[in-house]
């Protein structure tokens, strides 16, 4: 087994730790879901909102296992397996952050959600830009489009675009710290412009290849 795989394995058990050893400390029903201005907007069960997500880590775990071993091209995705492992793991970080949130709210600590939004998604943009730039052409991992998967050279130029500007938006949700009234515009907008920009730049570069081919 490899390392990442027992490190996975290692944060689901911590995430069930965790609700377990939190579950007596919280009122039946807890705040789960917060709107764009802080503000409460949702309740569940505790043991809802304290075992979700290390159940759906432990879904992941299996998908994102599953993947390098059933992907047609996965001697593509050996060769970039190392930047994979190290998104799971922060993705799975991430995910956990947010299970002690919830605990860390419904204790009586007022910790804006958006801090840890825009914290967590913008480390998360900006390391996909990292992998996206390492991957090569596969059918689950980097930007996929039409045209990226027909042709190698128009993969590798729009993922290496493509992880410029998600390295972008990283920074710029990463900067909605500062404006937490207006931190869902700092993380949709960029991400946004991006997929619009490499779904049509990825089309451009496919025409022009075949043009290229042509003559």
């Amino acid at each position: 087994m490899k390392v990442s795989d027992i490190l996975m394995l290692a944060l689901v058990a911590i995430s069930f730790l965790l609700g377990w050893y939190f579950y007596p400390a919280l009122p039946d029903q807890v705040a789960s879901h917060w709107n764009v201005h802080g503000e409460v907007d949702g309740y569940s069960s505790k043991f809802f909102a304290l075992f979700f997500i290390p159940f759906a880590l432990v879904a992941l775990t299996i998908i994102f296992m599953l993947i390098p071993c059933i992907d047609p091209l996965k001697e593509n995705i050996s060769k970039f397996r190392r930047y994979y492992d190290r998104l799971v793991i922060l993705f799975f970080v991430f995910l956990i952050f947010l299970e002690l949130y919830i605990v860390y709210w419904n204790l009586g600590h007022r910790l804006a959600p958006g801090f840890l939004l825009s914290v967590g998604l913008g480390l998360l943009f900006y390391y996909i830009g990292i992998l996206c730039e390492h991957t090569k052409r596969n059918w689950f991992i980097g930007i996929r489009t039409p045209w990226t998967l027909s042709s190698d050279k128009v993969w590798e130029k729009t993922n290496k675009l493509g992880g410029i500007l998600l390295k972008i938006t990283g920074m710029i949700t990463f900067a909605g710290i500062m404006f937490q009234s207006m931190m869902l515009y700092f993380i949709l907008v960029p991400f946004a412009v991006t997929v619009i920009v490499v779904v049509i730049y990825s089309y451009i570069e496919f025409k022009r290849e075949l043009h290229e081919r042509a003559l």
